[in-house]
């Protein structure tokens, strides 16, 4: 009778957690810098004429989150078809993906402005993997073949569009801003209300097909030895293709690199490939690294990997709390700092509570991103303990 009385813990795939962990971490610093940093209103981390080593560092290293985020969210994607019937799957997606675009049109976007009136949207990698996962659930009844070569015509292909001119005002650019295009454009809603339209969906959605198909590799009759080596080498054929495309600078990024004033700075515009929308060599950079990793931690276990577990057991908790955590302490030095209630709104900046000048040098930055995964280390350890023990329908839609 005790065994029959102790809670069912659900089996999660530990190499998986530990890599979502790790970006769910290294993502909270970017964000942090966005807030924080007290030139990040004003400059680019990735211009080569006024950043700072360390600083595009911080900046690039960034760059392996949301492409890894929506891989996995395609991984995690397939393993929940393996509990469902296709049509099941098919209609947990989409209702799943009209829930993650719901979070961040409203409570994510309230997290970034605190401004109540919503005169800014902002649409993130939550709106990109949303719509992922509707146009995902609308083919995921199709062989698994199709959507691995839709994925990858996406993946391979849309850097294509690059050489194509489309229209720059009215409703034909919107939506090639929504789908195809976007690089932080601003969509007008209206006479005092926009959307700041960061992440394309088409783009993002290949990245996603692609993770759903990699999914099949981590079933339970799937053969680890032969998982491991799949990844391993499709990881460093894709960073080779980046070194290829990248050196013959013709296709794959909108932004060639260039020889810049002395060797360090010419590596680095090697490196500051295109995320928005995330070029092909983006792409093949950042997902390229995560399934090196991938095959290489399935059967490492110590106390730091416990600790990014914890974080990766709950990305949807944690990304959502880290917002208004990282917020909620921005308020805190606004008023610290000395600022006033008539300066809560910038003439320059939708986002409230944050003046141009307001924050701290890099080291400052880091010390805060420490600060915000610390405290949130606590909550996402009671939630996960919460996820694995507990049955209820809605805990699958965090």
């Amino acid at each position: 009778m005790a065994n029959v009385a102790q809670p069912l813990v659900k089996k999660r795939i530990s190499s998986i957690d530990i890599l979502r962990g790790a970006i769910m971490l290294i993502m909270a610093l970017d964000h942090v810098r966005d807030f924080f940093h007290h030139v990040s209103p004003t400059s680019d981390p990735t211009d080569m004429a006024t950043t700072t080593p360390i600083l595009f560092f911080t900046r690039w290293i960034t760059h392996f989150c949301a492409p890894t985020f929506v891989f996995l969210s395609g991984v995690s994607a397939h393993l929940a078809g393996t509990r469902r019937t296709k049509a099941e799957l098919s209609d947990f997606l989409i209702k799943r993906g009209l829930w993650l675009v719901f979070v961040e049109v409203v409570i994510l976007t309230f997290a970034f402005s605190l401004n109540p009136f919503y005169n800014v949207f902002v649409l993130q990698v939550l709106w990109a993997i949303g719509f992922s996962m509707i146009l995902l659930g609308l083919v995921v009844r199709a062989p698994l073949a199709v959507i691995g070569v839709l994925g990858g015509v996406i993946f391979f292909c849309h850097d294509i569009l690059d050489y194509v001119n489309f229209p720059k005002t009215g409703l034909a650019s919107s939506l090639d801003n929504l789908f195809l295009m976007s690089h932080g454009s601003v969509i007008a809603l209206g006479a005092n209300r926009f959307a700041f339209d960061l992440y394309a969906i088409i783009p993002w959605t290949g990245v996603m097909f692609l993770g759903f198909v990699f999914g099949k590799l981590y079933t339970p009759s799937f053969d680890a030895q032969k998982r491991k080596k799949i990844l391993r080498y499709t990881g460093f054929g894709v960073l080779v293709l980046f070194l290829v495309l990248r050196f013959i600078n013709k296709y794959g990024d909108p932004n060639p690199w260039g020889v810049q004033r002395d060797g360090v700075y010419t590596f680095l515009s090697f490196l500051n490939v295109s995320k928005y929308p995330p070029s092909l060599l983006y792409s093949c950079m950042t997902i390229g690294t995560s399934l090196v990793i991938l095959s290489f931690i399935e059967n490492i276990q110590n106390k730091f990997t416990d600790i990014l577990i914890i974080y990766g057991n709950v990305p949807f908790f944690y990304y959502v709390l880290h917002f208004y955590l990282i917020r909620t302490l921005d308020v805190i030095l606004f008023f610290a700092s000395g600022y006033h209630t008539d300066q809560i709104v910038s003439k320059n900046s939708p986002f409230l509570f944050r003046p141009a000048d307001m924050g701290f040098n890099l080291l400052g930055v880091y010390l805060v991103w420490l600060l915000v995964i610390v405290i949130l280390y606590f909550p996402c350890r009671w939630f996960s303990k919460y996820k694995k023990t507990h049955q209820q329908w809605w805990l699958s839609y965090l």
